[in-house]
C-alpha cells in the first residue's frame, strides 16, 4: 500500500486501497476495516465495544444489528 501498511491477503489489501481513493474513506481504528459510509462504520464499531442494542422481546437475546434480530424472530 502507498502508506506502507502490509497485508496478508490480496482482498484485504484491495479493501484498504479504497481508503486512498476515497471509495471507503471511513476506517475502523480498532481493526483497520474500511467503509464507504460513516453510518456503516458506526454500526461496525459496536462489535468492538460489545454493544448489542437490539433485544428480542420474547427471549431477551440481543444483537448488534437490527437485521440479525429480524432473522432471529423467525426462529420463534
Amino acid at each position: 500500500a502507498e502508506c506502507g501498511k502490509g497485508f496478508k491477503g490480496s482482498s484485504t489489501l484491495l479493501n484498504h486501497l479504497k481508503i486512498h481513493t476515497g471509495e471507503n474513506a471511513f476506517e475502523c481504528l480498532e481493526c483497520g476495516k474500511s467503509f464507504n459510509r460513516k453510518a456503516n462504520l458506526a454500526v461496525h464499531e459496536r462489535v468492538h465495544r460489545g454493544e448489542r442494542p437490539y433485544k428480542c422481546k420474547e427471549c431477551e437475546k440481543s444483537f448488534g444489528r437490527s437485521s440479525n434480530l429480524i432473522a432471529h424472530y423467525k426462529t420463534h
